[in-house]
């Protein structure tokens, strides 16, 4: 499994829309490679997306996601401040390789009923899944799939997501102050830059 998390970081709205030009190109490479593309996770902004967790499969799946990996630049007069002098917008991706059989050996998986707001059509068989990582005790519940295969697979993405953001969490102060210099230093020279609002990859 490849995962592929784009993200805008801290930057404004024009940085946002970056990423969501990005999944309509990522979509379209997918199509062209028959790679099936699905989103595990967004945190939508008002222009586009903060950031977005990506899951690839196929034979050309690693081939795209490295073209979606590192730091990459936008420039483009903002759409939405059309006095704004600034007109380059970075943003960035990360690629994670998921070794399916090793990893689920460390996750307990168990099977629970949908559950969801009164009137609303749910599922009556057991097809969502509680995933829970049995070394670190994290924990997943998901049910938006109708099958339990799909809910166990993005249960995976998710405890996966969630264990390397822990990881961060728990790096000391000058840890973090170094990560966060190597983030602006790697901005500062971007891997892929994309022009105009057509977002054409230079």
């Amino acid at each position: 499994m490849i995962l592929v998390q784009l993200s805008a970081g801290q930057g404004p709205e024009e940085c946002c829309n970056a990423v969501a030009l990005a999944l309509k190109a990522i979509h379209r490479e997918c199509k062209k490679s028959e790679v099936t593309l699905d989103v595990i996770e967004q945190q939508p902004s008002k222009h586009g997306f903060q950031s977005l967790l990506l899951q690839l499969a196929g034979d050309n799946a690693f081939r795209i996601s490295e073209n979606w990996t590192g730091a990459m630049l936008w420039k483009c007069q903002s759409p939405f401040r059309p006095k704004h002098k600034r007109k380059n917008w970075f943003f960035s991706g990360e690629t994670f390789e998921l070794k399916e059989e090793k990893f689920d050996t460390t996750i307990r998986y168990q099977a629970c009923r949908a559950s969801g707001a009164g009137g609303q059509h749910v599922n009556t068989t057991d097809s969502a899944i509680r995933a829970t990582h049995i070394d670190t005790g994290v924990s997943v519940r998901v049910e938006s799939e109708r099958s339990q295969h799909a809910n166990k697979r993005l249960a995976r993405a998710l405890i996966f997501k969630k264990l390397k953001e822990g990881r961060l969490e728990s790096m000391s102060q000058q840890e973090k102050k170094r990560w966060q210099q190597h983030i602006e230093l790697e901005r500062g020279n971007p891997k892929s830059i994309f022009s105009g609002i057509d977002f054409i990859r230079q």
